[in-house]
């Protein structure tokens, strides 16, 4: 079975559109949406683009779509650019979106693999390339599965976890943090995890995007296609945020 799995759209349509023409190209039996279609400028738009799909779609939820429904549900919106975004994304769904998002599963399996967002057990673990040995193997300690996909924290890596387990991430097709502004991806055919990437246009994306009226969009997308910002220091900013590694630094100098 040819598995794609898609994580971390970030509303971002113009790369999930050139994802989706790649698909067309080259067929795979099922998509698996893993998290973070919310939390970006055209996120209901990426929503339709997935389920106008012809191949069976399979919804996890990401920690964007658990913040997103929340605030659709009356949350206090916290004043940063998380709580902006969901702001935002929340005020692009109806009552039909709402109620979908709601539902999705944090992790699922299928033909065999595990798919998840952050983990199989919280939607924003933090599992990334310098993760620890045993941090990686204790996050995933109660999964049966030989393979475990997810996204998150948007950089691809394929890894082992423990005896028998192999811990995969997809990236990020809409605010990938690799160093370049392509969107990544994932392949998993018959169990075994391939990277992929997709170029397309940055400079047209760029103003479809800017003409969605989404809030402080160049700070957002900052760090991935504005100005790509270094993968290692990416890695090691998410293992300070998980309590595994001094704070790297600024990885620009002050103006």
């Amino acid at each position: 079975m040819r598995i794609a799995v898609l994580a971390d759209v970030h509303g971002n349509l113009p790369a999930l559109r050139a994802v989706a023409a790649q698909l067309d190209s080259e067929p795979v039996d099922a998509i698996v949406v893993a998290g973070d279609v919310c939390g970006g400028p055209l996120t209901r738009d990426a929503l339709e683009l997935l389920s106008a799909r012809p191949e069976p779609v399979h919804w996890i939820a990401g920690n964007s779509e658990r913040e997103t429904v929340a605030v659709f549900d009356g949350a206090e919106i916290s004043d940063d650019a998380a709580g902006r975004a969901a702001a935002w994304s929340s005020g692009q769904l109806d009552r039909r979106w709402r109620d979908a998002l709601a539902v999705w599963p944090i992790a699922l399996t299928l033909d065999g693999v595990c798919f998840c967002h952050g983990s199989p057990r919280r939607d924003d673990e933090i599992l990334t390339r310098g993760t620890p040995d045993g941090a990686l193997a204790e996050a995933l300690a109660a999964v049966p599965q030989a393979l475990v996909v997810g996204g998150h924290t948007h950089q691809q890596l394929i890894r082992h976890a423990r005896e028998g387990v192999v811990y995969a991430n997809a990236g990020s097709i809409g605010l990938p943090y690799e160093g370049s502004p392509d969107a990544f991806w994932m392949l998993v055919a018959d169990g075994a995890p391939q990277l992929r990437e997709t170029s397309y246009d940055r400079t047209a994306a760029l103003a479809e995007l800017r003409g969605s009226g989404f809030p402080d969009l160049d700070d957002h997308l900052d760090g991935s296609l504005v100005s790509p910002v270094d993968p290692g220091w990416v890695t090691a900013f998410f293992e300070h945020t998980a309590g595994r590694r001094p704070h790297p630094g600024d990885p620009r100098p002050p103006d």
